[in-house]
């Protein structure tokens, strides 16, 4: 019973965090260091990953029709809209796949933990500040997805690329990339949730297949719960961010995560201290 509640509570961070920009693995990292479910340490590694697919379903219900190039309420033109949409979506994401793929075992050895968390959130918690400090004042000359260049998606895949270090934020990178070269925030934040498809698949099946899908009765139970809590959640950030972001810029998110790195920082060296 007391696993289920820890797992619901995982579900829940996850579910509220992979679509803020504050790095959903960092928190589940750092929250799962206070419950220590008892599951192997191993098994948790993977479920914080692969979690993330009932937050994929999310984005896939809220904006279905607008990424099913099949509906036959669809023109033509609508359907050939899609499909360069989810060309887009390919582009952006080749640069985390060209590195994700060779270093993601070596990128989880040696930033899976507290304290590289805390400095990737600070340091994107800084950044976050000072794009939106430059940008006041500028419009955007990027309103529609269907604007986005090759050159803009691809500089969006790169900063994708750097959320592969655990406390960086995929969507904040994505974010950031995006609002640094012009890009709305609307326009930025959905595409980021567009651009989590193949990403977030991607990174769960190289989890279980790292893992050998060998499961317990239990894992499997715990798998399916945290999906289904993050999806409900997911769905619930989503629409909020949404709203939040015609009226309101995204440095609140930038303090929130200089404030809780720095946080982590002190608690890791108190520790440390007392070891």
């Amino acid at each position: 019973m007391i696993d289920i509640i820890k797992v619901i509570i995982l579900g829940i961070v996850e579910g509220i965090t992979e679509w803020l920009p504050v790095s959903s693995t960092g928190h589940l990292i750092l929250v799962g260091d206070l419950l220590k479910p008892s599951m192997s340490d191993a098994f948790m590694e993977m479920f914080n990953v692969v979690i993330q697919l009932g937050a994929i379903l999310a984005v896939v219900v809220l904006y279905f029709n607008k990424l099913n190039p099949f509906s036959p309420r669809k023109t033509q033109k609508q359907k050939m809209l899609t499909w360069q949409l989810w060309i887009k979506v390919v582009i952006a994401s080749v640069p985390a796949a060209l590195i994700g793929l060779p270093f993601n075992d070596l990128l989880d050895k040696l930033f899976y933990k507290p304290l590289p968390v805390a400095i990737m959130l600070i340091v994107y918690g800084v950044l976050f500040i000072i794009v939106e400090n430059r940008n006041v004042g500028r419009r955007p000359t990027v309103k529609k997805i269907s604007e986005l260049t090759v050159p803009m998606l691809l500089i969006i895949g790169v900063f994708q690329m750097l959320a592969l270090i655990p406390g960086t934020s995929r969507s904040g990178a994505t974010i950031i990339g995006a609002l640094m070269i012009g890009i709305s925030r609307e326009v930025a934040a959905e595409f980021t949730f567009f651009l989590a498809i193949p990403a977030m698949f991607g990174a769960s099946l190289l989890k279980l297949v790292k893992f050998g899908f060998h499961f317990t009765s239990k894992e499997i139970g715990v798998l399916m719960l945290g999906c289904v809590v993050s999806f409900g959640l997911s769905v619930l950030a989503i629409r909020l961010l949404m709203g939040y972001i015609k009226k309101h810029d995204f440095k609140i998110f930038g303090y929130y995560r200089i404030v809780l790195g720095g946080v982590i920082v002190a608690v890791t060296v108190v520790q440390l201290l007392l070891a």
